[in-house]
């Protein structure tokens, strides 16, 4: 690994946390917070590609492990991580890492559309998909309650950052490409 390739994961790192600056909104009755921050892994992937993307999570994921208080509403510590809600933010990593690799081999017909949707598969359903059996299981929920109470009131905020990220990821691609295609290997 390169000083370029750690300095960027670093910084994209603090981008993570620069997001949860931006004050969580609790959706009454389940106590799962909008935050920004469920932005980053789109960005992650989509900027970094699949393994900067990945380990820029990892680090994320760790510093907050270590008590700072990196997430939205200046939460941080290993209780943050062991919650009901937690497996949306351990979904993250995976979806960080989905979003690049989803990126990296479309990277040359890479636009908005294509951007928006790898942002919303990997963004919005590998957090879901991680996050809401997560949720049911520590809740004691079955999983349509889960999925019913944890995800219903986030789509469309989750579609809007979707967008948001698509526009960022296609920007940087144009300016200043960070990652480089890859192309599919047939087996």
């Amino acid at each position: 690994m390169e000083t370029r390739d750690i300095v960027q994961i670093a910084l994209f790192a603090a981008i993570m946390a620069v997001l949860g600056l931006f004050p969580p909104l609790t959706v009454p009755l389940i106590g799962i917070p909008i935050t920004a921050q469920s932005m980053g892994p789109m960005l992650m992937g989509g900027v970094l590609g699949a393994r900067k993307g990945g380990l820029t999570m990892l680090l994320f994921i760790l510093l907050v492990a270590a008590g700072l208080p990196l997430l939205s509403g200046g939460r941080g510590g290993l209780g943050y991580l062991m919650g009901p809600w937690s497996g949306f933010i351990y979904g993250w990593l995976a979806a960080a890492i989905a979003a690049g690799w989803l990126t990296e081999r479309a990277w040359s017909r890479l636009n908005f559309v294509s951007s928006f949707l790898i942002s919303a598969v990997a963004g919005i359903g590998i957090v879901y998909a991680i996050g809401v059996p997560w949720y049911a299981a520590a809740s004691g929920m079955d999983l349509l309650s889960a999925f019913t109470t944890s995800v219903l009131a986030f789509i469309p905020g989750d579609l809007i950052k979707a967008g948001i990220a698509a526009a960022v990821i296609v920007l940087v691609k144009r300016s200043y490409p960070l990652i480089r295609g890859r192309v599919a290997t047939s087996h």
